[in-house]
């Protein structure tokens, strides 16, 4: 705790980890909390229990609000995952993910209702070779809240990407989770010192009532 302490002052004192805040138009998005992510027995699952109960709560909150929901996964058509590219002989464990199989199905403990989309893709980042990017222009989006896993793969390079395309990008700190500790918590530093703000679902759940109750135009940070 210390460690991450002092390295906070070091970056703050140059300027880094500045409050990017939310903004006027949210859209929650959710990254790869499908089977083959959230189930540990399988090869490139972890225990994320914890996680799904925390996105749950934003999922509840944005849906009382009338606030947009978005769900990735991971699916690959062709044999040998050839669509995965030099990333399928990197992890062996993406051959699990294929196509029209249970392990890319959402995770049924979301309660993913009728007209919540799954963004399909193949990459890590969710902007890469899909159409997120214009659902979410089409719709006025400006915040981007992220869920999902893992914080050090696909939740990092959907932020990054994010932040690239003028988006306004929050990460709910126990609404995302990692196969590793150590990547989860040097992920959520980095992510909230040049990239996000990475703030707790309490906050988030608060910012997406006070949307509701607003009408759907809370003031910007």
């Amino acid at each position: 705790m210390r460690f991450w302490k002092d390295l906070e002052t070091l970056f703050r004192e140059r300027g880094f980890g500045n409050l990017i805040g939310f903004g006027r138009r949210p859209a929650v998005l959710v990254v790869d909390l499908v089977r083959a992510f959230t189930d540990p027995k399988l090869p490139l699952g972890a225990p994320l229990d914890g996680v799904i109960t925390e996105a749950r709560r934003i999922l509840e909150a944005a849906r009382e609000a009338g606030v947009p929901i978005f769900f990735t996964s991971v699916a690959y058509e062709e044999e040998d995952v050839a669509d995965a590219g030099v990333w399928g002989r990197k992890i062996r464990g993406l051959r699990t993910l294929r196509a029209g199989s249970p392990e890319v199905e959402v995770d049924p403990r979301l309660g993913r209702r009728e007209g919540e989309p799954v963004v399909l893709k193949k990459y890590a980042s969710a902007f890469f070779g899909t159409d997120l990017l214009s659902r979410l222009t089409t719709r006025g989006v400006d915040t981007l809240i992220l869920t999902g896993c893992t914080t050090s793969g696909c939740v990092r390079a959907t932020a990054v990407d994010g932040i690239q395309y003028g988006f306004r990008v929050i990460v709910a700190r126990e609404a995302v989770g990692d196969r590793a500790q150590l990547a989860h918590e040097q992920s959520l530093f980095d992510l909230h010192q040049k990239y996000a703000d990475v703030v707790s679902v309490d906050e988030v759940v608060s910012y997406l009532r006070g949307f509701r109750e607003t009408g759907g135009c809370p003031r910007a940070s």
